[in-house]
């Protein structure tokens, strides 16, 4: 006994496409909340070489004590300005190196890893921001003073007066990854279609009128 099967018509719409394995979100494994950690403990680290650097290259604000009260040296310097410049351009090159590593080294991205190098570089600037105001001069003015004399010009503590700098670092790795990925992250290539579907419909086609039909057979003995 045969089945009767009803022929799809052509106004129908097309039947949906099987989904390919690869093009459902790919799920969150151990491995990318392992590779995320990784790289924050890393960014973070690495903070302490931004607290270094501010150190060595940041402009020095001087002070001088005359016995009684203490004045800036220079006061129409730009060095407090200067030294906020140069953690920024600190941050923002740490920035540009930890999302170029972090591609290179997992270039499928990934959620996780976005995170890891978004809390990362926070951290990483925090951590450099309070290393190198440790590193630096005293904040001690007072006690300064006294040790370099009167009349003597002695540095002035650092100081970020602008802690928007402190983005940076974070804004242009999470920015700049993203980028990468979206741009050289190789893509799965789209399943074909299991039929084509011009949507227009051809209506069936009829003998025309003054055809002869054909004499039938005469039966065989």
């Amino acid at each position: 006994m045969t089945e009767a099967v009803t022929p799809q018509s052509p106004l129908d719409p097309p039947p949906l496409q099987p989904e390919k394995p690869g093009a459902a979100a790919r799920a969150i494994t151990p491995e990318d909340i392992r590779d995320g950690a990784v790289v924050a403990l890393l960014l973070g680290v690495a903070g302490l070489l931004l607290g270094l650097l501010w150190v060595w290259l940041a402009p020095r604000v001087q002070y001088v004590s005359n016995g009684e009260a203490v004045f800036l040296r220079s006061p129409e310097s730009e060095a407090r300005i200067a030294s906020d410049g140069t953690f920024f351009l600190l941050a923002l090159g740490l920035g540009v190196l930890s999302a170029v590593g972090t591609f290179l080294w997992r270039r499928s991205g990934g959620v996780p890893l976005v995170i890891g190098l978004a809390v990362g570089s926070v951290f990483g600037a925090l951590v450099g921001w309070r290393f190198g105001l440790w590193l630096g001069p005293s904040s001690d003015l007072v006690a300064a003073a006294k040790k370099a004399g009167e009349g003597v010009p002695f540095d002035a503590p650092l100081e970020l007066l602008a802690h928007g700098a402190l983005l940076a670092w974070p804004m242009t790795a999470v920015l700049l990854h993203l980028g990468m990925t979206a741009l050289w992250t190789p893509r799965d290539p789209d399943p074909e279609p299991v039929f084509a579907w011009s949507g227009s419909y051809q209506a069936p086609t009829t003998p025309p009128a003054d055809a002869t039909p054909s004499p039938p057979e005469a039966p065989r003995a």
